[in-house]
């Protein structure tokens, strides 16, 4: 058997940047991180077109949203924590309100920054995302997705929050995958019960769903890299045919994918919904992978969860 390949999904993001510049509308904006969050490789190759604006996000997101008012397309990076938390009246005023071509991309989210601690380690940032009107939100599942969700981003009329990930994940898509913006993903097809996943769940889903196959549960698994706007779509359809629902997300169970789902079935199509997330907590500092299973983020979480949603729709 091949090895899996692994890779983060923030280095995907500074290898699009690259490709990206030789456009001339596109420039890269850094709050002294480039090392951290891959824009070092554009401004290698860019360096014209690349400002470090020093550790004040709040004020680089105001220099990208003026910088954007003149027809650029501006990209600018920082932490999560900072690009979401930080920032957010900015990014909500400044960016989105006007709807301007500010790609935002938002590194080391979630729980998987590992010892940087709960200070860096953002599972709050969907959820303020989501809140802001005009914001388009995309969490990869892979480097293959996330390079072409920066090229997506990048064609995109108006903001893009981009959530990518510190830890090397394994690469479930193959090199002629075709990204489409608000489009989901079904993975694995499945009568009894649907895992819908995003980020780094996403392969850990796919564990969840073979493991099952010993149980006699036959699992769907969906890949929902674009969380605003949500394939509703998808969603419902899966809903309908396999009668049951697990979200599964490195974000906080509040505001999230599960609660957006959740939002969607309560209205259109009510099945029985489980959402594995981080519970209301902060995190803690530790290596990422066993962070993961700390906090119960793993293929043998979802899979308990899956067994329960199959049990509540009987």
């Amino acid at each position: 058997m091949a090895d899996v390949i692994k890779c983060a999904t923030r280095d995907a993001y500074g290898a699009a940047l690259k490709e990206l510049g030789s456009r001339d509308d596109i420039l890269v904006l850094d709050a002294d991180l480039a090392k951290a969050t891959k824009t070092i490789t554009f401004k290698k190759e860019f360096p014209d077109k690349f400002i470090d604006c020093g550790i004040a996000e709040s004020n680089m997101m105001g220099i990208a949203a003026g910088l954007a008012t003149t027809g650029y397309t501006v990209f600018a990076s920082s932490f999560a924590m900072f690009a979401a938390g930080r920032a957010f009246e900015q990014v909500r005023n400044s960016i989105a309100y006007p709807k301007l071509n500010v790609k935002i991309g938002a590194t080391h989210a979630g729980i998987s920054v590992g010892e940087d601690g709960a200070s860096h380690q953002c599972c709050e940032d969907i959820a303020l995302m989501r809140s802001i009107p005009n914001m388009v939100i995309i969490n990869p599942a892979d480097d293959v997705e996330a390079k072409q969700a920066v090229f997506a981003a990048a064609e995109h009329d108006g903001p893009v929050y981009m959530r990518f990930g510190r830890l090397a994940v394994p690469r479930v898509n193959a090199e002629d995958y075709k990204f489409e913006l608000g489009k989901g993903v079904m993975l694995k097809d499945g009568k009894d019960v649907t895992i819908v996943a995003t980020g780094l769940m996403v392969n850990e889903a796919l564990i969840a769903a073979e493991s099952l196959k010993a149980e006699g549960i036959d699992a769907r698994v969906i890949n929902i890299h674009t969380i605003k706007p949500l394939d509703r779509d998808i969603i419902i359809k899966a809903a309908k045919e396999t009668g049951a629902i697990v979200t599964a997300e490195e974000h906080s169970v509040i505001g999230g994918l599960g609660g957006a789902v959740a939002e969607v079935l309560c209205e259109e199509c009510p099945v029985p919904v489980v959402r594995l997330g981080v519970e209301d907590t902060f995190g803690k500092s530790g290596p990422a992978l066993e962070l993961l299973k700390i906090y119960g983020l793993d293929a043998e979480n979802i899979a308990i969860k899956a067994k329960k949603a199959y049990e509540l729709k009987k």
